[in-house]
């Protein structure tokens, strides 16, 4: 544990900031995938009723996975900065006390969504229409949720135990497989929706098993402890809160903005915002991998007192975030064609709206990334109110408020700009609580 932990707190900043990105980069990437796939596989094999049924069950995924960050990311950054303080009884308790959480949780998840399955898909906008579609996916998605909390759960971990590059070649196989089996599953085999979600739920469980072998390598230093308590528990909860957000925000975005298009343009409007969303599903996973690679060097030099050290990869996490966002909304502004035709193969109306709707909506990755980079920041350095205050103007505050008034003046346009006007509104608030911590640190 001594020679990883050195490496952190006395390595070139630069070097170990480069060590952490592509892993995890290529992980966050990655997963992201496992959702392109059944989409792009669905819209071809299945057709945009598929893409639609499948869009309204986004919420429920980003669920899952987003308890997994959240006891993961939260306890695996006590871990990280009780490990830079030197107290490896306390990285026993953070670990153990994050993996009951995340088990008992995945557990419930999946019993619970079965037993509510009809009252949950009618709140998410299931019609008539697409009721077979998300009966066919939603269950075997929702079999899987222990699975999709493990697999989010374990990435941080592993990568915070100085094992970056075996988190990412386990997310990259898992992902591989999910694309494989997608295509069998939907082609050959004529599975359609339900083989879209078997492939899924396999690529995430190749995915653990891959993780769980870190326990058995010399590098591991992940213990259990044979006693932990409620503190250990609601600390790592809290401090994870941010991160399950972070993953929420896009299930939470997908229903509001499912249910004002629905009103304002009926189910060809939930048909782009499928293509829409998923598109910057790439650009998401980049951004949170960013910050993913910053997030264990921040919180082992925070909790070693080291803060300049903190700052210094602060800023250089920023720059590459905010050159992604730049790179990202060009390509959206230049090339929607091109993203609207990896889905599904358009109808003039789909194409219409959808060329609109992409050059809107891209443009929120000026700010998103800078967002998403500062709400890691601050949960790294123990400010998890400040952390929370960007997750939740992005995901539920701001966006609720511009996802319904925009519309009044703009049409279905001020749907697509409410991101972006979201995104924007955020990252002012985020610059004015980096003021304000450093005048109260």
């Amino acid at each position: 544990m001594g020679q990883n932990t050195g490496n952190l707190l006395e390595g070139p900043i630069k070097a170990l900031y480069r060590k952490y990105l592509f892993p995890s980069i290529s992980a966050t990437l990655v997963t992201s995938i496992y959702i392109l796939a059944d989409t792009m596989m669905i819209g071809r094999g299945v057709g945009p009723v598929g893409i639609a049924a499948l869009n309204l069950l986004l919420p429920v995924f980003s669920l899952f996975f987003g308890t997994g960050m959240m006891f993961g990311v939260g306890g695996s950054v006590l871990f990280s900065i009780s490990r830079g303080r030197k107290k490896e009884a306390m990285c026993r308790r953070y670990f153990t006390a994050a993996l009951f959480l995340a088990l008992s949780v995945g557990i419930i998840y999946g019993a619970g969504f079965l037993f509510f399955f009809d009252p949950v898909t009618k709140f998410l906008g299931r019609n008539e229409s697409m009721d077979l579609f998300v009966r066919q996916y939603g269950k075997i998605l929702i079999a899987g949720a222990p699975i999709f909390v493990c697999s989010s759960f374990f990435q941080a971990f592993v990568r915070n135990d100085s094992e970056p590059k075996r988190a990412m070649a386990a997310v990259i196989t898992g992902g591989v497989s999910n694309v494989i089996l997608d295509y069998v599953f939907i082609f050959p085999l004529d599975l359609g929706m339900a083989g879209a979600a078997a492939a899924t739920v396999i690529g995430s469980l190749i995915t653990v098993v891959i993780l769980l072998t870190h326990f058995v390598s010399p590098a591991n230093t992940l213990r259990l402890a044979r006693r932990f308590g409620f503190r250990e528990m609601r600390v790592a909860a809290v401090n994870g809160a941010s991160s399950f957000l972070v993953e929420m925000t896009s299930g939470i975005v997908v229903f509001l903005f499912n249910r004002q298009l629905l009103s304002y343009v009926g189910d060809l409007g939930v048909v782009v915002y499928g293509i829409v969303s998923n598109s910057a599903l790439i650009a998401s996973s980049i951004f949170n991998g960013i910050s993913q690679a910053a997030q264990p060097v921040m919180a082992m030099n925070f909790g070693a007192g080291k803060h300049s050290r903190v700052e210094d990869t602060r800023r250089m996490a920023l720059k590459t975030a905010a050159a992604a966002g730049v790179l990202f909304t060009a390509i959206g502004l230049f090339c929607p064609e091109m993203l609207v035709y990896a889905f599904v193969e358009p109808t003039e109306e789909i194409m219409a709206m959808g060329v609109t709707a992409v050059r809107i909506y891209f443009l929120s990755f000026l700010a998103a990334g800078s967002n998403v980079l500062f709400a890691t920041y601050f949960q790294s350095v123990l400010k998890p109110g400040f952390a929370m205050t960007i997750c939740m103007l992005r995901g539920i505050v701001l966006n609720a408020v511009f996802v319904f008034l925009l519309p009044m003046v703009f049409g279905v346009n001020g749907i697509w700009a409410a991101m972006t006007v979201t995104e924007c509104a955020t990252l002012l608030c985020a610059f004015l609580m980096l003021k304000r911590g450093r005048k109260t640190a």
